[in-house]
C-alpha cells in the first residue's frame, strides 16, 4: 500500500472518496487479522518493504540462533504494525479531505446570508467574540451628540 497523495484525493468526487475509505478500512481489518493470526495477507507481498524485509530477514536468521519460526512471527507483526500505520494515515486523510470539502460547500452556501452557523463563524477567543463590533463602538449618545455640538473644539490661530 502506497502512501496516499492528499492532493490527488481533493480532485475526487465524494462517492469515489467513499468507496476509497471503505477499501481503506477493510485492508486495516485484514492487516489486524495478519498480525494476530501470524500470517501475511497476500498484498504483502506488492509492497517494497517485504523486499527489504526478505533480504533482511535471512541475515538475521543467520546472524541469530533463534528459531526461524519465532524470527518470522516477530518480523510479521512488525511488518504489519508498519503496513497498519500507513492505512491507519490513508484513512484520516481521506475522512479530513472529505471534511474540507463539505465545510468549504457549506460556505459557499452561506456565503451571502446574514447569518452564519456556528462552525462556520471565526472562533478567535470568547472575549474577542463578545467585543462590540467597530460600528457598535463608534455610535455615540444623544447627550454626547448635543454636547459637541454646543460646544466644539476651539480653533486657534497663532500669530507670527
Amino acid at each position: 500500500m502506497a502512501r496516499i497523495k492528499v492532493h490527488e484525493l481533493r480532485v475526487k468526487s465524494k462517492p469515489e472518496l467513499l468507496a476509497q475509505l471503505k477499501d481503506l478500512k477493510a485492508e486495516l481489518a485484514l492487516l489486524r487479522v495478519a498480525k494476530v493470526t501470524g500470517g501475511a495477507p497476500n498484498k504483502l507481498s506488492k509492497i517494497k518493504k517485504v523486499v527489504d524485509w526478505i533480504s533482511g530477514f535471512e541475515n538475521v536468521v543467520k546472524s541469530n540462533g533463534r528459531r526461524e519460526d519465532d524470527v518470522v512471527t516477530h518480523d510479521i507483526k512488525n511488518l504489519c504494525d508498519a503496513l497498519s500505520k500507513v492505512v491507519r494515515l490513508g484513512i484520516a486523510q481521506v475522512l479530513t479531505v472529505i471534511s474540507q470539502k463539505q465545510k468549504a460547500a457549506l460556505r459557499e452556501a452561506y456565503k451571502n446570508k446574514k447569518y452564519l452557523p456556528l462552525d462556520l463563524r471565526p472562533k478567535k477567543t470568547r472575549a474577542i467574540r463578545r467585543r462590540l463590533t467597530k460600528h457598535q463602538a463608534s455610535l455615540k449618545t444623544e447627550r454626547e451628540k448635543k454636547k459637541e455640538r454646543y460646544f466644539p473644539m476651539r480653533k486657534y490661530a497663532i500669530k507670527v
